[in-house]
């Protein structure tokens, strides 16, 4: 069991660190690949909603899944016809996330009863957040280079953290499997 938890972890790990490093070497082409990915999401959900209409046995959701359906085809053609223009309201809608979140975050660090390095935590990481999206909104041309590089950085760090919790899992599995074969001083131990 722990072989293969550990196995997957490395794997997840190293995948994630090559992600990142892709990300940091070529941020346009990362920023590109996230649109067409938005682009495929879209092509992908319009032939979904047109199958749920085509399955719906009353008009009314059947108009409404072709409609939506059609939202999403267009969606989806645009994306691919103008990435440059997909990508900045990509980059905006981002922004604009992060100004909200970290407003929430900022104002729930003042409810009563807190620590006070809990609350020093996130009113640094709510302005953190806010200032990220301001950034972002302020300058999306910039923002969405930005945004491949804090991308590339994210999985680098997620990448090593996975692989280190992959080799420390593979030890402590080793550990346990010799402690239960080799008991100390002869005490018989019974593995459940």
């Amino acid at each position: 069991m722990f072989k293969s938890l550990s196995t997957s972890l490395i794997l997840r790990g190293l995948l994630a660190v090559t992600v990142g490093v892709l990300a940091l070497a070529w941020p346009g082409v990362t920023v590109f690949a996230l649109v067409v990915l938005f682009a495929v999401y879209a092509l992908v959900a319009s032939v979904l909603e047109a199958t749920r209409a085509f399955r719906s046995r009353t008009a009314g959701p059947v108009v409404l899944h072709l409609l939506l359906g059609l939202v999403d085809l267009a969606a989806g053609l645009l994306a691919l016809v103008w990435p440059l223009p997909t990508a900045l309201v990509l980059v905006l809608i981002v922004g604009l996330w992060a100004i909200i979140s970290g407003s929430v975050e900022f104002l729930s660090s003042f409810r009563a009863g807190e620590a006070t390095g809990t609350r020093a935590m996130s009113v640094l990481g709510g302005l953190v957040v806010i200032v990220f999206g301001v950034v972002l909104v302020a300058r999306p041309d910039m923002g969405a280079v930005t945004l491949a590089v804090i991308f590339g950085l994210f999985n680098l760090i997620y990448g090593f953290w996975m692989l280190m919790l992959g080799a420390e899992l593979r030890h402590t599995g080793k550990t346990l499997h010799s402690f239960f074969r080799h008991p100390e001083g002869g005490v018989s131990r019974r593995v459940p």
